[in-house]
């Protein structure tokens, strides 16, 4: 009987929720099992896109996709910092947004911060590995004098039944030029209210970085807590996400500040509850001295007091930069490891007349090589077919994901996946067997049936084959 009624008291506790306008968090459907970290790494050449890494206890993480970039940006600057990773509420849903700016690439910080980009990226999901081509959204055009958007967080309101999206923007407001943090609201990350002021903090102080973590029952007298990089790294309390907040301290005390009071000045606080238990990490970036992010503790956040520092963690071989960190249901962690874990099945195309050579892209071109350095661009995944995934594959490539061999006046070519319909049509090819050895395999154009892919002065294209030579030219074999 007792069991019983515990069924029917969390029956009804869902029913409240749904009533009240929230949906069941993915925590009711699933117990959580693991973690995944959005980061990115600093400013080399591909360091500022969207980086992955795994964690079981939320404390030693392991780099994904080899470590190389699981998401690169085709819009806007063409690189990306900061992401923030957003689950809907009933887990079917998923988004990652960042901020436009690519230093790589020559821009000045002057220059990033006082005309760089208005837009966030935005990537969306439904299973959390397969994503969406970038897009753009602009959320400070609206912000008289904007220089930028930098740092976008984003939250599930209830309140008001869609999301709170908060960054940081540089502009003059009452005689004052800093960076606020200003916010919109969106149901689809893809359409805007206007943007309004959030956090200012007065006098001359800015603010970039900060970060908000729902907690269950309140634990600590409030509902949400916020942390932000102000100068110090100040804890805040309250109990709706747009309403007053409530100052509850720093963490002055462990020599931590953002530079307002020197010792251990660090950026980009970043929360992380333990999986099935009453305890936080807020992870802080040690910019200052280059040691990367450092966790700190509480089992209470109700009080600034009650963090600790802590040892006994890695962060993997990769840099970890501003990110967020996502805990993993059972299903979402197998999924995100097929995928992008050290165990995912990547391929390689051996060509069956030069066999010392495999199929890889060098300066986005296409060709066989031999002993191929990266050996990433000799690995893909082989997927269901852009076009058509009843009997066809496509080729995404490891090191630049999101991009797929696609042909273009009959030349083969790794290109971003934009989207359309004509992309996904020259990116779709019929495994068939080999034209020159049947146990091998040879590939056949979606959208030209009577052409495939083949080998010509080691340069791949796609060909009309009907000689020996052609035949042996358009045959491969799918390795490990």
């Amino acid at each position: 009987m007792p069991r019983i009624l515990t069924r029917i008291s969390n029956i009804l506790a869902t029913s409240v929720l749904f009533l009240a306008g929230l949906a069941a968090p993915a925590s009711a459907l699933d117990p959580f099992t693991g973690y995944l970290m959005a980061h990115f790494i600093g400013e080399s050449a591909r360091g500022e896109q969207i980086y992955l890494a795994h964690s079981k206890d939320g404390l030693n993480w392991t780099d994904l996709n080899a470590g190389g970039p699981a998401l690169l940006s085709t819009v806007g600057t063409k690189g990306v910092r900061d992401p923030a990773i957003v689950r809907s509420p009933n887990g079917d849903k998923y988004w990652i947004i960042a901020t436009d700016l690519r230093i790589a690439s020559g821009t000045s910080w002057g220059d990033a911060s006082t005309k760089g980009s208005k837009n966030l990226v935005v990537w969306e999901s439904t299973d959390l590995v397969n994503w969406s081509v970038p897009r753009l959204i602009n959320v400070a055009g609206g912000i008289s004098g904007a220089g930028d958007a930098w740092a976008p967080e984003a939250i599930w309101n209830p309140a008001t039944g869609d999301y709170v999206i908060y960054w940081a923007t540089n502009s003059t407001l009452n005689g004052v030029t800093k960076h606020r943090i200003w916010y919109v609201r969106t149901s689809d990350f893809k359409t805007v209210t206007a943007p309004q002021l959030y956090i200012d903090r007065g006098s001359g102080q800015g603010i970039i970085d900060t970060q908000i973590v729902e907690v269950a029952n309140s634990l600590g007298g409030y509902r949400y807590y916020r942390a932000s990089a102000d100068g110090q790294i100040t804890i805040e309390g309250a109990n709706t996400i747009l309403g007053t907040w409530t100052r509850l301290g720093d963490l002055q005390h462990l020599g931590i500040s953002n530079g307002a009071t020197g010792g251990n000045v660090v950026e980009g606080p970043m929360w992380a509850q333990t999986n099935g238990q009453n305890e936080w990490h807020l992870w802080v970036d040690q910019y200052a001295t280059g040691r990367g992010y450092m966790p700190v503790r509480s089992t209470n956040l109700g009080a600034a007091t009650n963090f600790t520092t802590r040892t006994g963690y890695s962060l993997g071989t990769t840099t970890k930069r501003h990110g967020s960190i996502l805990n993993l249901t059972a299903a979402e962690e197998t999924r995100v490891l097929a995928k992008w874990g050290t165990s995912a099945v990547l391929k390689r195309l051996q060509s069956y007349n030069n066999q010392t050579r495999y199929v890889r892209h060098s300066n986005f071109d296409v060709r066989i090589d031999a002993s191929v350095s990266p050996a990433l661009d000799s690995q893909f995944r082989v997927v269901p077919g852009l076009a058509n995934s009843s009997g066809y594959v496509s080729f995404e490539s490891v090191n630049y994901p999101g991009h797929y061999l696609r042909h273009w006046d009959y030349d083969l070519q790794l290109a971003a996946n934009d989207g359309t319909t004509a992309f996904a049509a020259d990116a779709t090819f019929k495994q068939v067997a080999g034209l020159a050895d049947s146990s091998w395999s040879s590939f056949q154009s979606y959208n030209y049936p009577t052409r495939y892919l083949r080998h010509y002065n080691y340069l791949l294209r796609i060909d009309p084959i009907s000689t020996t030579t052609e035949k042996a030219d358009a045959t491969f074999r799918v390795v490990s």
